[in-house]
């Protein structure tokens, strides 16, 4: 049974980051690729704004040592739906660079400018990142201050505008409509996956005894009050037993039977595409839970209301990827070359802005 996890409130930007599709991989048409006309460091246009191989370098290299100082540098070796770890770093960082340089342009259209102290801070993380690189570092990644300047700047532009786009939207949600639920169920699956992933039904005739168990397990239950847990761990094909889920969130027959239970209080036995379900409520209101899922309703909301804008404006936008320069951009392998903290001095400077 699926089921939305709570998370934390993530950066405005991560958040408007993962909107839409990257960039450069576009909406209608597919995508749009012209490998002339370029400047010799020049990796992709997204309408008026350009991308240089600098700052590729910078974006990709600190996601690089970031991802080795957790995994280690043999991660690379690792393959994902086909591709390597490395040509998912890739394609991920240009979506994510592309996205940056839409909404430094979205920002322009919606007169979002920096005041003067966001432009100071600006200047002084990029001044701060620069002399924390070696010259090592600084000659690899081919970085001057004013190249991160303008990184930095394009950055708090895309989270402003964000914010600027979602100011009004209203982050009260009633305990009613964020309502949680926890609940205990007990599943009797109706269907197998064969070796080939692929779901196979039972028969009527075995879901017709299967059913007559799921009765008698629910009799037990609610009749002879028979311990619910003990009976989960010996009959339910659920791994997960607990389950804590507000409206909208959960398959919707489940979601109706466990809502109109009180506390305490066990189903008849209920269908679902998973199979039968007992559901047993274990609280009507998860105080915690519900203050959580309050978060994840108003975020919700604001890619919403973000992502409207977002994709009406970047979708007539030309999109240019010099694929030439692009296939030959490799990650850095230097043992000199660690460095992994523009990011950490954005949220120096911006975190409290």
């Amino acid at each position: 049974m699926n089921k939305k996890k709570y998370t934390g409130r993530a950066p405005a930007l991560l958040l408007c980051l993962l909107l839409a599709a990257g960039a450069l991989t576009a909406c209608g048409n597919g995508r749009v690729v012209f490998t002339t006309g370029f400047g010799r460091d020049e990796v992709f246009r997204v309408g008026s704004q350009v991308c240089t191989l600098a700052e590729m370098r910078v974006y990709l290299t600190n996601a690089q040592n970031q991802y080795e100082s957790v995994y280690g540098s043999r991660v690379w070796s690792v393959s994902r739906d086909g591709l390597s770890l490395e040509e998912n770093l890739k394609e991920n960082i240009l979506a994510k660079t592309a996205q940056i340089k839409a909404m430094y342009l979205l920002a322009q259209d919606k007169g979002v400018e920096l005041n003067p102290g966001e432009s100071k801070l600006v200047k002084r993380a990029a001044e701060e990142y620069y002399n924390s690189l070696s010259d090592r570092e600084k000659e690899l990644l081919g970085v001057e201050p004013v190249i991160l300047e303008r990184m930095y700047t394009e950055y708090a532009l895309a989270d402003k505008v964000y914010r600027y786009i979602i100011q009004d939207i209203n982050p009260e949600i009633s305990d009613d409509e964020a309502r949680t639920i926890t609940v205990q169920h007990i599943l009797f699956r109706t269907c197998t996956v064969d070796e080939r992933g692929k779901r196979v039904e039972l028969s009527e005739g075995d879901r017709e005894k299967l059913y007559l168990e799921a009765c008698e397990v629910r009799r037990q239950a609610a009749e002879d009050k028979a311990d619910f847990l003990e009976l989960a761990g010996r009959y339910s094909e659920d791994a997960t037993i607990t389950y804590s889920f507000g409206k909208g969130q959960i398959d919707e027959v489940f979601e109706e039977t466990a809502f109109s239970l009180e506390t305490g209080e066990i189903s008849q036995v209920v269908e679902t595409e998973a199979g039968y379900h007992i559901i047993k409520c274990i609280t009507t209101f998860d105080r915690a839970e519900t203050d959580a899922n309050k978060l994840v309703i108003v975020e919700e909301r604001r890619r919403e209301v973000f992502g409207e804008e977002y994709d009406a404006f970047v979708e007539p936008l030309v999109r240019q990827l010099n694929t030439k320069l692009w296939d030959e951009i490799t990650l850095l392998q230097d043992e000199d070359t660690d460095t992994k903290s523009f990011f950490e001095i954005y949220d120096k400077y911006f975190s409290g802005v």
